[in-house]
């Protein structure tokens, strides 16, 4: 498992009756592929995980599977309520062929930190999978500090990797600082991708590059190569949308936008609702506006070959 490139966090798509639109889903893996995506995340937050049951979990990640057919990474997002939850969709994505896992705290509990390093360390060990650790305090209210990770690597070799989304680059650099290169850095919110890479960040686990897969991927090649004034080009375009990735409802806006550029629904499953009203008149001018000055010739400036 190599954890590195642009590797969405796909959203989940849903049906009109409000189940998972499964032909959807694999033909929109398969379409971030093509589009330059390094891999497949499913089940996370954008992914609205937390409100599939059990079996529609295990079913998504035998869609994504399925639909890669090995061509690239998919990555289980394990996170519940419980630790023995949490193991047994690991040990599931492992039968399944998920090539690793990204391992959030406990839904809920904001446990101290011996509770956290037992919780995910039961994960790390219940499969023989790569993990990624997943650092969000502002949004699980959990923070793993960089010593602490240091400490989770130390006694889990198949600790690999932290998704950072903590947006203080200042993480990555402490991280860097204690661990070296023993752990591969992915940067977890839209908005600070290119610090982040400046960092030493060497991924990135995109929410907007579900709609807009090749302007992340050439934004991510341009500041990973230090074309740092073209990647500025990008991003400074880019940055009203990757905001939206920020902000508690993400996953609503995210779905928008995809829908405004034809490549999915706004359809969510509840407790979220659509936006409605002026939020949603909002956005819409915000995606218009970036779709009207959308770069021309985008695949050219990251990825010659696409």
């Amino acid at each position: 498992m190599d954890w590195k490139g642009v590797m969405p966090a796909i959203t989940t798509s849903f049906d009109n009756a409000g189940g998972v639109d499964h032909g959807f889903l694999a033909a929109h893996c398969r379409w971030l592929l093509t589009n330059g995506c390094s891999g497949i995340v499913a089940l996370g937050s954008l992914g609205e995980g937390a409100t599939l049951a059990y079996p529609e979990k295990v079913a998504v990640l035998e869609t994504c599977v399925r639909a890669v057919s090995g061509s690239a990474p998919v990555v289980a997002a394990i996170a519940g309520l419980a630790t023995e939850e949490t193991v047994r969709l690991a040990k599931a994505a492992q039968g399944i062929g998920c090539d690793g896992l990204m391992v959030l705290p406990p839904y809920v509990y904001r446990g101290s930190w011996d509770e956290m390093k037992a919780h995910v360390m039961a994960i790390f060990r219940a499969t023989r999978l790569s993990c990624m650790l997943y650092n969000n305090p502002v949004a699980y209210g959990t923070d793993f500090l960089p010593g602490q990770i240091a400490e989770l690597a130390a006694e889990n070799q198949n600790l690999h990797a932290v998704k950072e989304s903590s947006a203080d680059v200042r993480r990555i650099s402490a991280l860097r600082a204690l661990l070296g290169e023993r752990l591969k850095i992915l940067v977890g919110v839209d908005d600070a991708i290119v610090e982040g890479i400046a960092a030493g960040a060497v991924g990135w686990i995109a929410g907007l590059a579900n709609a807009m897969p090749r302007e992340s991927v050439a934004l991510f090649d341009l500041a990973n190569n230090g074309e740092n004034r073209k990647a500025f080009e990008i991003y400074r375009w880019f940055l009203p949308l990757l905001k939206m990735d920020t902000v508690p409802k993400f996953v609503q806006l995210i779905k928008l936008v995809q829908a405004e550029c034809g490549v999915g629904s706004a359809r969510v499953r509840a407790p979220r609702r659509e936006l409605t009203g002026e939020e949603r008149t909002l956005a819409l001018e915000t995606i218009q506006v970036a779709l009207r000055n959308r770069p021309e010739r985008i695949a050219s400036i990251g990825r010659p070959e696409l």
